[in-house]
């Protein structure tokens, strides 16, 4: 119900129109056919079929079979209530509702104005079974005809395929499940969706990412960075600093001063390049030779991290939105990003690891 006055209007013009036509085909129909006097040229349920065909053309109950088939057949049920049990109409009009019904799940073509077709027939007695080709199917028809004309010009699709819903590529943000699953779910739900498997799938998927952009705009980057930090300082030997990294198998150790405020990062890229790795030949005897610790007083290779460490170093506050940092990532090659709280003291880490555990979380993977 949630649609905008143009919307609104759209419907309401649409019933107006498709019954206009409706009716003043039907009623040149009923001037140049044998008509039974006496009886409508146009059926009262036609209002509700206008409701669903305009209203909700994607709807399955408002499909062209739905309309036609289920109008017409309900009604030949009704006829053949009343032949039936006409001299008990109370009796008559119940056998006639649920009976359309059951035929119409029979034929899937399920239409709530079926059900008031059948009636009607009952209670107009109605006992000649060319009132279900005229009016009916007549009715039905031109009803189809006009919204097929009117939901096309105005934007709407009619008629909606009432196609299960197509296995997409995964994209990033999607919610994690597939059109399978969602025919398992509705198996499982056993009740009739006004709505067309397609349609559903795309309005969950929307609903999905509108929800995955939700939760990742109220996760901080307190809430996923890596807490168990190693750390070195300025004057860290290099064969220290070194033995951390394979020790705990990372790839940078945050550079903090005495009150672990981060002056610089450390990382193996940092290694590779005081060790003039970018020359392959031997370069396990050059990793040696950097990290090993020069025993005279002077040395021509740096000793200490202080010398290698990279001194212009992203840093972001632990109550940054984790949003903020996937550009980051994404786009400018960092790594890792250490992480500030109160007067810039280091608090953690957050690595490419820690977003993407994040992002498949909020992804539901």
């Amino acid at each position: 119900m949630r649609v905008d006055a143009r919307e609104r209007l759209r419907v309401v013009a649409g019933a107006v129109v498709g019954l206009l036509l409706t009716a003043l085909f039907t009623e040149w129909v009923a001037r140049h056919t044998p008509h039974a006097p006496g009886l409508p040229w146009l059926v009262a349920p036609l209002g509700a079929s206008a409701v669903l065909v305009f209203g909700v053309p994607a709807s399955p109950l408002a499909q062209p079979w739905a309309v036609v088939m289920g109008n017409t057949a309900s009604a030949l049920v009704g006829i053949a209530c009343v032949h039936l049990f006409g001299d008990v109409p109370e009796l008559a009009a119940a056998i006639a509702v649920g009976s359309a019904i059951g035929l119409m799940f029979l034929l899937r073509c399920l239409h709530p104005p079926g059900g008031a077709a059948a009636l009607l027939m009952v209670l107009a007695g109605v006992r000649d079974w060319q009132f279900a080709l005229d009016p009916v199917l007549v009715n039905s028809l031109a009803m189809v005809a006009a919204g097929m004309v009117y939901n096309s010009v105005s934007g709407r699709r009619y008629p909606h395929p009432q196609i299960a819903a197509p296995v997409a590529p995964k994209q990033a943000g999607a919610p994690a499940f597939s059109g399978a699953d969602l025919e398992t779910v509705l198996a499982h739900y056993n009740q009739v969706v006004d709505l067309p498997e397609d349609d559903l799938r795309a309005i969950v998927d929307e609903a999905g990412l509108l929800a995955a952009r939700r939760r990742l705009n109220t996760l901080r980057c307190e809430d996923v960075m890596s807490r168990d930090l190693k750390v070195v300082e300025w004057g860290t030997s290099l064969q220290e600093a070194w033995s951390l990294l394979r020790e705990h198998h990372i790839k940078a150790l945050p550079v903090v001063d005495r009150a672990r405020r981060v002056i610089g990062i450390v990382t193996l890229a940092d290694f590779m390049r005081g060790s003039a790795l970018d020359d392959h030949a031997d370069w396990a005897t050059r990793l040696r030779q950097l990290i090993r610790p020069t025993p005279t007083t002077h040395s021509d290779k740096p000793e200490v991290v202080g010398q290698i460490m990279s001194r212009q170093v992203r840093v972001a506050s632990a109550d940054r939105p984790l949003a903020d940092l996937v550009p980051m990532f994404a786009d400018t090659g960092h790594h890792h990003i250490p992480i500030v709280g109160d007067e810039a003291r280091l608090v953690g880490i957050l690595t490419q690891s820690d977003l993407v555990a994040a992002l498949a979380k909020v992804d539901g993977l």
